[in-house]
């Protein structure tokens, strides 16, 4: 299967990293190579980029796509939260911007093979990864019904989480849950019929939930954004891309304590605590996808962009 995935909020994502065409740039989450390649055209002489996934579909694909930039690329397999040894091995120190787009690629979804889709019976997967041992069916078949239920409440909003992780433990009491399709009907069978035939598919949210904490994506997410901001070069920028709330809000919160970390009691006259800014929110409101875009692309509809600048 080709790999597949239309870049979404292409232009404005780098647009707002402001390349200089001598600059050092990361693409974190390198996908298909869409933003990737956009970067790379803008970049001359000694400019570089460092493309990284932990997918080796994506890696392999974008490989493809930016054979044309040489020796300007360099694609790495790895998870983005190793990007500092990553430059380390590399002998870069500081890169003049980072970008994350976080969306699950269309060739993941599309690929009944990964198992990360409910619109097909394959077999529950859902590494991004496929070196790592934890898979979906790991995670169904073993964790506790109070485990369950935390991951299916706190990762996918779900409002009948309790009722869900009791009906997994149910069934799989029986047999073991291994397909998709099994967890469909175990998820169909929890949530009231009413309750079904509103607000889309009622597998999306305990699927959302499975494959965040299968790529323990949020855990990531959270202890990785300081460190890019430590990466950059005076000015530069770390522009991200969300498409659900839980990592919307872990990206504005972080953004926010970094231009504004003091602690002390909004009454003190002056701030003791030594805290200091370590740059500006660039995106007081995040930066969203036209109509256009969202006419184009249904799967840019929840997509928001913030953009963080490392103070001089």
């Amino acid at each position: 299967m080709e790999f597949k995935h239309i870049s979404v909020l292409l232009e404005e994502a780098v647009e707002a990293l402001r390349i200089k065409p001598e600059g050092i740039y990361v693409d974190g989450t390198l996908g298909g190579g869409g933003h990737a390649a956009r970067i790379a055209s803008k970049l001359t002489g000694a400019g570089r980029l460092i493309g990284i996934d932990q997918d080796g579909d994506a890696i392999e694909a974008a490989g493809e796509r930016l054979k044309a930039y040489g020796e300007r690329v360099t694609l790495i397999r790895d998870n983005y939260r190793n990007v500092s040894q990553v430059l380390k091995s590399l002998g870069i120190e500081r890169v003049d911007g980072i970008l994350l787009d976080l969306g699950v690629s269309s060739y993941q979804l599309d690929n009944a093979e990964r198992g990360f889709s409910y619109q097909y019976d394959t077999p529950l997967d859902m590494r991004m990864d496929v070196r790592q041992p934890l898979t979906a069916a790991d995670i169904l078949n073993g964790y506790s019904e109070a485990e369950l239920y935390r991951v299916i409440r706190d990762y996918g909003e779900e409002q009948f989480a309790k009722n869900i992780a009791r009906h997994i433990v149910r069934a799989r009491a029986d047999k073991p849950i291994e397909t998709t399709g099994e967890l469909n009907e175990v998820i169909k069978a929890a949530i009231p019929a009413k309750m079904r035939a509103a607000g889309g598919h009622p597998s999306k949210r305990t699927f959302q939930a499975v494959r965040i904490e299968c790529n323990r994506e949020l855990e990531v997410l959270r202890e990785s954004l300081d460190g890019f901001i430590d990466m950059l070069h005076p000015g530069g920028r770390l522009c991200v891309i969300t498409f659900h709330s839980l990592e919307d809000r872990i990206v504005k919160t972080a953004f926010r304590r970094n231009e504004n970390p003091c602690t002390c009691p909004p009454d003190f006259p002056v701030c003791v605590c030594g805290q200091v800014s370590r740059g500006r929110v660039v995106t007081k409101k995040p930066i969203l996808p036209t109509e256009e875009e969202i006419a184009a692309n249904r799967r840019a509809k929840s997509a928001k962009l913030r953009v963080f600048e490392r103070g001089m």
